[in-house]
C-alpha cells in the first residue's frame, strides 16, 4: 500500500459509519473516518434511541397506499408528501406503492428481522466490551392505542411477528393503565415488544467515536466529501477547498446524501429522504417506564435518566433544510393527548429534524459495489440506523475481510436496485 494511502476511507461520521470502523479495526484494518460536519450530528443525533427488533415489520405494508393518500396532503399528519413536481420521488413512490402486499411484506420483514436481532445481540456485547456509557436498557416497548379499530388491527398482527421470531405481548387497555401510571384514560390496548430496548442516541455515537479513536482510527470532521473516484488499485476521495485523500478501500455511509455521491459512478441507489422531528426536553416527574408509540398519532415518546424526547413523523419534503413547526406541533399536540404530565414548554432542551434514508423496500444497501471493488456502501437503514448499526458495521466488515458473515448479506445486496 502506497505510504499516502490510508487502508479504508469511511464517508461519513454517522451511526452507521462508526459501527463499520469499530468491527474492521477490530479486524485489524485501518480507518479514517471522513464527516462533513460534526460526527454523530446529522441523521443519528435527534432520533428517539428505541432499538427495535419488533419494528422489523416494513413501512411498506398492505393498507398504507389507502391511508397515506388520506394524509399526505395533510400538513400535521404522520405522513405528509410536500406538493412538487419531482420525478425521482414519484419514482420512488410508485415502486413502494407495488410492495405494499403481503409477500413483499414478508420478505421485507425477514431481512429487517435477521439484521435487528444480529444488532441487538452485538450491541449488547460492545456495550459490556467497550464500557458504552450511553443509557442503554432493555426494558421492552410498547404500541399504545386509543381507537379500538386500530388497536386490533396491530393485535391481529402479533400472529405473523411471532412467526418471524418477534415476541409479543396484548394488553387489555385498564391492565395497561394500571401497569403504566403516566398515561391518561382512554387507552384501549397496547402491544408489547418485550425484546426491544433503548439509548441514548447522541450518546451512543459519541461513545463509538471514542473507541474508533482509542482502537487508532482517524476522524476527521468538517471534512466534506464532494467526489469519490475509483481506481484499479484504491479510491480516491475529493473533499471540499480542494484537498483529497487516498484510500485501498471506502466505505459509503452518508446516508440520504449517498445517491448523489455515487451516481456518477454508475449506481443508482433509490433513497428519499423521509424528514423526521424530535423535541427533547428535561424529564418530567412523570414520565413512561419505557420508551411508548403513540400508534393512532405515530408518536414516539423515550425517557432517560438525563431527559425525555417526543419524536417521529414521515416528511418527503426532499432536502428541505425548515424546521416545520407544524410537525413539531404535532408531537407536542399527541403528547398532551396521552400523558398526563405533557414535557412543559419551558423545558424545552432542542427542536431538532433530521433526513432518514429511506428505500422502497425498506432494507439497506450493504456490501460491495457491483461496479467498482474497492468501493462499499452502508447506506439506506430508513428509521433504524441506531438499531441495525452494529450488525450493519460486522456485516460490511465481514465481507471486507473475507470473512463469513453471522447473516446471510444476499437480502441488502445493491444489486437488487440496478
Amino acid at each position: 500500500m502506497n505510504p499516502s494511502q490510508d487502508d479504508v476511507l469511511i464517508l461519513g461520521g454517522g451511526a452507521i459509519g462508526l459501527a463499520t470502523a469499530v468491527a474492521l479495526l477490530e479486524a485489524g484494518r485501518g480507518v479514517r473516518i471522513l464527516e462533513a460536519a460534526t460526527v454523530g450530528g446529522a441523521t443519528s443525533h435527534g432520533n428517539c434511541g428505541t432499538i427495535t427488533p419488533g419494528h422489523a415489520p416494513p413501512l411498506a405494508a398492505p393498507g398504507v397506499p389507502m391511508r397515506a393518500l388520506k394524509w399526505m396532503f395533510t400538513p400535521d399528519a404522520p405522513l405528509y408528501l410536500k406538493p412538487r413536481i419531482d420525478p425521482a420521488l414519484w419514482h420512488w413512490l410508485l415502486r413502494f406503492t407495488a410492495r405494499c402486499n403481503q409477500r413483499d411484506w414478508l420478505a421485507s420483514s425477514r431481512g429487517r428481522a435477521a439484521i435487528l436481532d444480529d444488532s441487538l445481540a452485538r450491541m449488547k456485547e460492545w456495550i459490556a466490551r467497550y464500557g458504552l456509557e450511553c443509557e442503554f436498557g432493555e426494558t421492552g416497548l410498547d404500541y399504545v392505542f386509543r381507537d379500538r379499530r386500530n388497536f386490533d388491527h396491530y393485535a391481529r398482527e402479533c400472529g405473523p411477528l411471532r412467526e418471524l421470531g418477534i415476541a409479543t405481548e396484548v394488553i387489555d387497555g385498564a391492565d395497561y393503565l394500571r401497569q403504566e401510571p403516566s398515561l391518561r384514560e382512554g387507552v384501549v390496548g397496547a402491544v408489547r415488544f418485550p425484546g426491544d430496548g433503548h439509548l441514548r442516541p447522541d450518546r451512543y455515537v459519541a461513545e463509538l467515536a471514542r473507541v474508533v479513536r482509542a482502537k487508532g482510527g482517524v476522524i476527521e470532521e468538517g471534512c466534506r466529501v464532494e467526489s469519490l473516484e475509483p481506481g484499479a488499485d484504491g479510491v480516491r476521495v475529493r473533499i471540499a477547498g480542494g484537498s483529497g485523500r487516498d484510500g485501498r478501500d471506502a466505505v459509503v455511509a452518508m446516508a440520504a446524501w449517498t445517491p448523489a455521491l455515487i451516481r456518477p459512478l454508475g449506481l443508482r441507489l433509490p433513497i428519499q429522504p423521509g424528514k423526521g422531528y424530535s423535541i427533547t426536553y428535561a424529564r418530567p416527574a412523570l414520565a413512561p417506564r419505557r420508551p411508548i408509540v403513540l400508534k393512532d398519532r405515530s408518536v414516539c415518546v423515550t425517557a432517560w435518566e438525563s431527559g425525555f424526547r417526543l419524536g417521529s413523523t414521515m416528511e418527503f419534503s426532499g432536502h428541505d433544510a425548515t424546521l416545520n413547526q407544524v410537525r413539531l406541533a404535532a408531537l407536542e399536540r399527541a403528547a398532551r393527548e396521552y400523558l398526563r404530565e405533557p414535557p412543559a414548554a419551558t423545558a424545552v432542551q432542542e427542536k431538532w429534524y433530521g433526513w432518514r434514508p429511506m428505500t422502497w423496500d425498506d432494507l439497506p444497501a450493504l456490501g460491495r459495489s457491483p461496479e467498482h471493488p474497492h468501493v462499499w456502501l452502508a447506506a439506506g437503514h430508513g428509521m433504524l440506523g441506531i438499531s441495525m448499526s452494529v450488525a450493519s458495521g460486522q456485516l460490511v466488515a465481514d465481507l471486507m475481510t473475507g470473512r463469513a458473515p453471522a447473516i446471510d448479506p444476499a437480502p441488502y445486496r445493491m444489486e437488487r436496485f440496478q
